[in-house]
């Protein structure tokens, strides 16, 4: 696993960002990180790493924000990320492959298998509102990488779920279905649906309207 510094300015409070397959900051760059460093955590190929080097404990406030599969992968972090003090989920659930709880096993066989520069694009489109490309999004890894991660998440098991304050779900979510989102989180938690995609970081102007 690899991150990224987001903003660094030595503020008090902290957010730890798990990003989704394939993706970089891109989704996320046109964000205002207002009073908050942000770290964003990418490229699930491996869990390796050591969070002993974020020097959390100097921090006041610690804020979690997970997307996509990185609601999913964040969970192998329990022991550290239950205790911030507020951890939002954003279209995603703690089970990668299920027809009923995730990406439909037939869905996600067929993306590993024809993996391709085509079928990114179209990937990036269905992450948006009637295939309408934002272009500021990008995936600027290898497709190899991008197979090899699809390969790691798979095959990854866990049954500690991190214990989320919030939960949202896209009402027009193309990529984990909004109906298997709900049926994932109905007995679980509260979610709020909100009027978007499955990459919805448009609808916002800042970290902290998405933590507050």
């Amino acid at each position: 696993m690899q991150f990224k510094y987001l903003n660094k300015k030595n503020n008090e409070n902290i957010i730890f960002f798990f990003n989704g397959w394939g993706m970089n900051e891109s989704p996320v760059v046109h964000l205002k990180a207002d009073n908050y460093d942000i770290i964003m955590f990418y490229d699930y190929r491996n869990l390796d790493i050591d969070f002993n080097i974020f020097n959390l404990e100097k921090y006041k406030n610690k804020y979690l924000v997970s997307w996509s599969m990185g609601v999913f992968t964040a969970n192998f972090f329990k022991n550290i990320l239950d205790n911030f003090d507020k951890k939002i989920a954003i279209n995603g659930t703690g089970i990668i492959v299920s027809d009923k709880f995730g990406i439909p096993e037939k869905i996600y066989k067929l993306t590993l298998d024809y993996l391709s520069e085509a079928s990114i694009e179209k990937f990036k489109k269905n992450m948006f509102l009637n295939g309408k490309l934002n272009p500021n999004v990008t995936i600027t890894r290898s497709i190899e990488e991008l197979k090899e991660e699809l390969i790691s998440i798979k095959n990854l098991k866990t049954k500690d779920l991190i214990k989320y304050d919030k939960v949202i779900i896209s009402s027009e979510d193309k990529i984990i279905p909004t109906k298997n989102q709900i049926n994932y989180w109905q007995d679980k938690l509260n979610y709020e649906i909100i009027n978007s995609t499955h990459c919805p970081f448009e609808n916002y102007l800042s970290w902290q309207d998405i933590v507050c």
